[in-house]
């Protein structure tokens, strides 16, 4: 959904001659910028006022309630450890236990595969400090496997133990206090906004937001945190939607251009004057003749010519363009073009060298 800024990565291509593209920004441009919201941090901005250069006609509001995160899908069993009990039994400490599928029920066992408790429908355990998960990682709140023709695994949090989880992992701890602040905030809307019918609010991946539970807390963000506990945007009644990515490159892009929906009202382009703190601000790729038409195979016949632009967002973001072949061309969109040539964001333009 959102950009993992601290785990995303840029490759780029060189060529002798043939194309160069130039850019800004890293992400989809809708929300909140987290360089920019770095920038503004630094210079004295308070995270309500960030927040609300972002999210325009949002307010800070309360709101509190449980995530259901996903950390698995279709699995036949899981294991884990930490859990003070499980199914109505108690456990031992420092034992490891797990869910099994067994058909139309979920089923408790213990490390050798015996059999200690039937669960029904669906199991769940109960954690002290944190239940650890095999495979994954360490959880607050309680763990919850149910039968739905193979184990939906899921972490069931409150609402500020899920951002502790997460805002280290899309934000650097090192960043300042008002920009860990704004993403805490952010990071508590999207994920109630998100909240579904299909056993499941987020997931635990840059589906949704990256979350990595106990392992990924850090002083500083638990620190934004709790300074912020239970806050979350509204528009009007409703907790919004808070879209966030890394870098703007100048100005965010209303939603409507980046993703093809309906405008909305919060999710509007704004300028971003401090997002030229980033190392993703303005970028520059190089590609080959031959490899800009092998990339783009498809979308030109003969020799490929020219992109031209056709319809950019508020910011110039390409919403289409056309692709100009010898023999034929076509058009396209901008998110066709990002993907094909590997690019940071639509904010691009295309020169023959």
């Amino acid at each position: 959904m959102c950009a993992a800024l601290v785990s995303c990565a840029f490759a780029g291509s060189a060529g002798a001659a043939g194309w160069v593209i130039k850019g800004r920004g890293f992400g989809h441009g809708v929300g909140m910028s987290q360089y920019g919201a770095y920038g503004y941090a630094k210079h004295g901005r308070g995270y309500r006022s960030i927040l609300t250069h972002y999210y325009r006609h949002t307010r800070i509001g309360e709101a509190s309630g449980q995530i259901r995160v996903l950390l698995e899908s279709g699995v036949g069993s899981v294991g884990f450890s930490g859990a003070r009990s499980a199914c109505g039994k108690r456990l031992r400490k420092g034992r490891e236990y797990g869910f099994a599928d067994a058909g139309s029920k979920v089923v408790l066992r213990n490390a050798r595969g015996h059999r200690i408790a039937s669960c029904g429908k669906s199991g769940t355990a109960k954690s002290g400090s944190g239940i650890h998960v095999n495979g994954k990682s360490t959880y607050r709140g309680r763990l919850v496997a149910k039968e739905t023709g193979g184990l939906l695994v899921v972490n069931k949090v409150g609402l500020d133990d899920y951002a502790r989880g997460v805002v280290a992992n899309e934000m650097s701890s090192s960043w300042p206090k008002n920009a860990l602040r704004a993403q805490a905030v952010a990071t508590r809307s999207y994920a109630l906004s998100a909240g579904g019918g299909r056993g499941f609010d987020v997931y635990d991946d840059t589906r949704s937001q990256v979350y990595g539970g106990k392992a990924s807390e850090t002083k500083a963000t638990d620190r934004a945190v709790n300074s912020t506990s239970d806050e979350v945007l509204r528009y009007h009644k409703h907790v919004i939607t808070a879209f966030f990515f890394s870098t703007s490159g100048g100005q965010t892009e209303s939603v409507q251009y980046a993703f093809g929906s309906s405008p909305v009202p919060y999710l509007v382009s704004v300028r971003d004057p401090y997002d030229d703190v980033s190392p993703f601000h303005t970028w520059k790729v190089r590609y080959s003749q031959r490899e800009m038409q092998s990339r783009l195979h498809g979308l030109f016949s003969g020799r490929l010519k020219k992109i031209r632009v056709t319809k950019t967002g508020e910011s110039p973001r390409i919403v289409q363009a056309k692709v100009i072949g010898s023999r034929g061309s076509s058009r396209t969109s901008g998110s066709t073009l990002q993907r094909r040539l590997d690019l940071m964001s639509t904010w691009a333009r295309f020169r023959r060298r």
